[in-house]
């Protein structure tokens, strides 16, 4: 690779609910993680790449930054504060509404690492709230390389964050084909669009513990056959995901299939199911058996 090339890892970081996700499908213009408003979604990281000119840019979405005794919580925790070491420059979004107690917790987290501070959800609150919020994070300027205001609906805002960043990115050959999107396996893309549906259908109803298992992935010229297994704790829960009549079940297929169609650019046959697993997210081997590993 060229001596000029530069490359690095950005973590994005930050309450659950605080953007990440819808802020990084928009900036690679594709629908890659899972954006939901049901608190946690985002179980794992993920690796998203971009190229600013000779630069790459390695975003890795975590699970929001809380603290819960959980033990699919202590999971999630773990791979953000993970990210958090391991990356070369870190991103902290911050929705405007919040307080700013929460960017002191994570400066202690972060220690010196270098980082952005993203305010997002500006569209929320009113300028004047925008202005005095921006005031009192100013207070902090010695500790953050930029803070930027970002909306989704503002593409120059996202192309300040990218501009930035790529000025921080070290020397170094790319970790990834540029031609690529993300080295996440596309089994491990399209589960997120299945729980994307999920969550969209039944957000309010359904814990954010509920999970899905791809059991079946078969790429045909033509088609991809995937059979899928939806994970809840209870038979209740069971009842609310197939619905009446399979109807949810069925409106849960649809709109999986149109995402997973949009990612593969190909016709796909998706059979879905439900399976009732008793505490499946509060036992380590059942965590491990689901593909989170805590020794990874």
């Amino acid at each position: 690779m060229e001596e000029n090339t530069k490359a690095g890892f950005v973590a994005v970081l930050g309450r659950p609910n605080a953007g990440k996700s819808t802020f990084l499908n928009t900036l690679l213009g594709e629908k890659l993680t899972l954006v939901s408003h049901k608190a946690n979604a985002t179980r794992k990281r993920m690796h998203l790449v971009l190229m600013e000119g000779e630069t790459q840019i390695v975003f890795v979405d975590t699970p929001g930054i809380h603290k819960q005794e959980k033990l699919l919580n202590q999971y999630m925790l773990k791979e953000a504060l993970q990210a958090l070491q391991d990356c070369d420059v870190l991103l902290f979004l911050a929705p405007a509404s919040d307080k700013i107690s929460y960017y002191k917790e994570f400066l202690e987290m972060a220690k010196d690492k270098k980082h952005l501070l993203l305010l997002t959800k500006i569209d929320s609150v009113s300028k004047e709230v925008l202005f005095e919020t921006m005031r009192q994070y100013e207070k902090f300027k010695d500790c953050y390389e930029a803070l930027i205001p970002i909306s989704i609906k503002d593409l120059g805002s996202l192309k300040r964050v990218v501009e930035v960043l790529a000025k921080l990115m070290p020397q170094s050959p790319y970790y990834y084909n540029p031609e690529i999107l993300s080295p996440n396996t596309t089994k491990e893309i399209v589960k997120e669009l299945i729980r994307e549906a999920v969550f969209e259908n039944l957000s309010d109803e359904l814990p954010y513990e509920s999970d899905v298992q791809i059991t079946l992935y078969k790429e045909k010229p033509n088609v991809h056959y995937i059979k899928a297994t939806i994970i809840v704790h209870k038979e209740s829960q069971k009842g609310m995901v197939i619905g009446k009549g399979g109807a949810t079940l069925k409106r849960i297929g649809k709109e999986a299939r149109a995402s997973i169609e949009s990612f593969v650019c190909q016709k796909v046959f998706l059979d879905l199911f439900v399976k009732v697993v008793p505490g499946w997210s509060k036992e380590r081997e059942s965590l491990k058996r689901m593909g989170y590993n805590f020794e990874d």
